[in-house]
């Protein structure tokens, strides 16, 4: 992936700079803010919408990218929790599976909210410091539309719009991440997280349908400790 290998390069070039220019501390009771933007781009196994659409009437959903704050605070020098703050990310939704190439059928926006408490390796003087972080995502959908094409397929001929809803859902996440000491108060940070996303779409004609998101996010951003 294209996203994987710019991360890759962002930390050797970043690594390489934290070594010309010194470390500098991130430890207990230190607030950290970053700024950035994440790449949330779900990772779709859709259930088929229930009769009487078309058998196999399935979904997708697209990527979208967004600005991001990542707000960090340190309980001892090798624990900290996170947690990020951004603007709603739009999805576009489209016809898979028995509908695919129909288009786009609605469109979405979503609003995670996450809570991490990670692990930071090396000592807190370090220059590049990994992390690992586990923690919960309350995963929220708002402002759903139907298209015409949506309509067409779950009422046929009826010239009623169809509306759908999305389940709000708690789930968890994981996370792998890389910190990188710039000067004593600037850092580079880039982490990816997966989440584990089940949930399912109401339609006003009554017919339902299961998705299975499971989201991965890329986050790049740009810190300072206070």
């Amino acid at each position: 992936m294209n996203v994987s290998k710019n991360v890759v390069k962002l930390l050797v070039a970043a690594g390489a700079l934290a070594v010309a220019t010194g470390a500098a501390a991130q430890s207990k009771g230190q607030f950290t803010v970053s700024v950035g933007a994440n790449m949330l781009k779900p990772d779709v196994t859709s259930g088929d919408i229930s009769a009487p659409a078309l058998p196999h009437s399935q979904g997708d959903v697209s990527k979208d990218t967004q600005p991001v704050m990542v707000i960090n605070y340190g309980l001892t020098d090798n624990i900290s929790i996170e947690s990020a703050i951004g603007t709603p990310y739009k999805h576009k939704i489209y016809g898979a599976g028995a509908i695919a190439g129909t288009g786009q059928l609605g469109t979405v926006q979503a609003l995670p909210a996450i809570a991490l408490v990670q692990y930071r390796f090396f000592s807190p003087d370090s220059m590049v410091r990994p992390f690992v972080g586990l923690g919960v995502t309350y995963a929220m959908f708002q402002k759903e539309r139907g298209s015409f094409g949506m309509t067409a397929l779950t009422n046929p001929g009826a010239g009623v719009p169809t509306t759908f809803s999305i389940d709000n859902k708690w789930t968890y996440s994981g996370q792998v991440g890389l910190q990188v000491n710039v000067t004593p108060k600037w850092f580079l940070n880039a982490s990816y997280i997966k989440t584990k996303l089940s949930t399912d779409v109401h339609f006003s004609t009554g017919q339902y349908q299961h998705m299975k998101l499971d989201p991965d996010s890329y986050i790049l951003s740009v810190g300072y400790k206070f």
